[in-house]
């Protein structure tokens, strides 16, 4: 027989093969693996997703500046701000000297720690002030 042939069955080269201890190794580690797989990819949407309400704040923010600094009234600004907030967000405006100052805060969706209040606030000289000697 050719050193290149194996031998008869539990021989390979004319020596017996070592007994499987690693049997089942391959289903463990998946079974460890695919779980914090699944996690990783669920933290990375809820990321994605509060980095998109994140900047849907700062845009409400500042079509609600905009609204009030060519001197709307209050609901259109609040209007303004409201579409495009996130869903469940409270706006708030007010006025501090020349500017107008509006402020977006909106939750995350999330259990426990992941469950964070996003904010954004805008600030628009008043168009009543501009023009006008101090």
């Amino acid at each position: 027989m050719r050193s290149s042939e194996a031998g008869p069955a539990g021989r390979c080269g004319g020596r017996e093969r070592p007994p499987h201890r690693d049997r089942g190794a391959v289903t463990a580690e998946a079974a460890v693996a695919i779980p914090v797989l699944v996690a990783f990819a669920m933290a990375l949407v809820w990321a994605l997703v509060a980095a998109s309400a994140q900047i849907r704040c700062v845009d409400a923010a500042r079509a609600g500046a905009r609204a009030a600094a060519r001197s709307e009234p209050e609901a259109a600004v609040l209007a303004a701000a409201r579409d495009s907030a996130p869903d469940g967000a409270r706006v708030g405006v007010e006025r501090a000297g020349e500017l107008w100052r509006v402020r977006v805060e909106a939750p995350t969706p999330g259990p426990g720690v992941l469950a964070l209040t996003l904010t954004a606030e805008a600030a628009a000289l008043a168009e009543d002030t501009v023009g006008v000697a101090p």
